[in-house]
Protein backbone atom coordinates (compact mmCIF):
# COMPACT_ATOMS: atom_id res chain seq x y z
CA UNK A 1 0.00 0.00 0.00
CA UNK A 2 1.09 3.56 -0.70
CA UNK A 3 0.80 5.72 2.41
CA UNK A 4 0.61 9.46 1.83
CA UNK A 5 1.11 11.75 4.83
CA UNK A 6 0.17 15.42 4.47
CA UNK A 7 1.31 17.73 7.28
CA UNK A 8 -0.70 20.90 7.77
CA UNK A 9 0.06 23.80 10.07
CA UNK A 10 -2.33 26.73 10.40
CA UNK A 11 -4.31 25.52 7.38
CA UNK A 12 -1.13 25.50 5.27
CA UNK A 13 0.38 22.34 3.78
CA UNK A 14 3.91 22.33 5.15
CA UNK A 15 5.09 18.95 3.87
CA UNK A 16 4.06 15.62 2.47
CA UNK A 17 5.62 12.20 2.20
CA UNK A 18 4.79 8.95 0.46
CA UNK A 19 6.04 5.48 1.26
CA UNK A 20 5.35 1.92 0.23
CA UNK A 21 4.25 0.32 -3.00
CA UNK A 22 0.70 -0.06 -4.26
CA UNK A 23 1.13 -3.69 -5.40
CA UNK A 24 -1.91 -3.23 -7.62
CA UNK A 25 -0.13 -4.94 -10.52
CA UNK A 26 3.33 -6.07 -11.60
CA UNK A 27 6.17 -3.54 -11.58
CA UNK A 28 5.82 -1.42 -14.71
CA UNK A 29 2.09 -2.20 -14.98
CA UNK A 30 0.91 -0.65 -11.71
CA UNK A 31 -1.47 2.19 -12.58
CA UNK A 32 -1.98 3.20 -8.93
CA UNK A 33 1.74 3.65 -8.40
CA UNK A 34 2.14 5.43 -11.74
CA UNK A 35 -0.75 7.77 -11.02
CA UNK A 36 0.38 8.67 -7.50
CA UNK A 37 3.95 9.19 -8.69
CA UNK A 38 2.92 11.34 -11.65
CA UNK A 39 0.67 13.52 -9.50
CA UNK A 40 3.22 14.06 -6.72
CA UNK A 41 6.33 14.53 -8.87
CA UNK A 42 4.42 16.67 -11.37
CA UNK A 43 3.13 18.92 -8.59
CA UNK A 44 6.57 19.39 -7.07
CA UNK A 45 8.08 20.07 -10.51
CA UNK A 46 5.34 22.64 -11.19
CA UNK A 47 5.98 24.35 -7.85
CA UNK A 48 9.70 24.55 -8.53
CA UNK A 49 9.25 25.78 -12.10
CA UNK A 50 6.45 28.28 -11.48
CA UNK A 51 7.58 29.74 -8.14
CA UNK A 52 11.34 29.19 -8.01
CA UNK A 53 10.93 27.51 -4.62
CA UNK A 54 13.38 24.69 -3.86
CA UNK A 55 11.73 22.38 -1.33
CA UNK A 56 13.75 19.96 0.79
CA UNK A 57 13.34 16.65 -1.06
CA UNK A 58 14.30 13.14 0.04
CA UNK A 59 13.70 9.99 -1.96
CA UNK A 60 14.82 6.39 -1.92
CA UNK A 61 16.56 4.75 -4.85
CA UNK A 62 13.90 2.03 -5.12
CA UNK A 63 11.03 4.51 -5.43
CA UNK A 64 9.43 3.43 -2.15
CA UNK A 65 9.88 6.76 -0.36
CA UNK A 66 9.41 10.43 -1.34
CA UNK A 67 9.34 13.37 1.05
CA UNK A 68 9.00 17.07 0.36
CA UNK A 69 9.16 19.92 2.91
CA UNK A 70 8.33 23.48 1.88
CA UNK A 71 10.00 26.49 3.48
CA UNK A 72 8.19 28.74 5.95
CA UNK A 73 8.12 32.50 5.60
CA UNK A 74 7.48 32.70 1.86
CA UNK A 75 6.07 35.93 0.45
CA UNK A 76 2.26 35.77 0.54
CA UNK A 77 1.83 35.67 -3.26
CA UNK A 78 4.39 32.88 -3.66
CA UNK A 79 2.97 30.87 -0.76
CA UNK A 80 -0.52 31.22 -2.23
CA UNK A 81 0.70 29.68 -5.51
CA UNK A 82 2.51 26.87 -3.67
CA UNK A 83 -0.58 26.10 -1.60
CA UNK A 84 -2.86 26.11 -4.66
CA UNK A 85 -0.63 23.58 -6.41
CA UNK A 86 -0.31 21.41 -3.28
CA UNK A 87 -4.06 21.42 -2.71
CA UNK A 88 -4.54 20.40 -6.35
CA UNK A 89 -2.10 17.53 -5.75
CA UNK A 90 -4.05 16.40 -2.67
CA UNK A 91 -7.35 16.47 -4.57
CA UNK A 92 -5.84 14.37 -7.37
CA UNK A 93 -4.44 11.86 -4.85
CA UNK A 94 -7.82 11.72 -3.09
CA UNK A 95 -9.43 10.86 -6.43
CA UNK A 96 -7.02 7.94 -6.82
CA UNK A 97 -7.69 6.93 -3.20
CA UNK A 98 -11.45 6.99 -3.75
CA UNK A 99 -11.20 4.48 -6.60
CA UNK A 100 -8.29 2.37 -5.27
CA UNK A 101 -8.65 2.58 -1.47
CA UNK A 102 -7.09 -0.86 -0.97
CA UNK A 103 -3.85 0.40 -2.54
CA UNK A 104 -3.40 4.03 -1.38
CA UNK A 105 -4.23 5.81 1.87
CA UNK A 106 -3.93 9.52 2.65
CA UNK A 107 -3.46 10.67 6.25
CA UNK A 108 -3.48 14.30 7.38
CA UNK A 109 -1.20 15.24 10.26
CA UNK A 110 -1.15 18.45 12.29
Amino acid sequence: MINVYVEKSGGRIRSFSMDGHADFAEHGQDIVCAGASAVSFGSVNAIMSLTGIEPDIEQSADGGYFSCVFPDGLPEETDSKVQLLLNGMVISLQTIERDYRDFIKITFKK
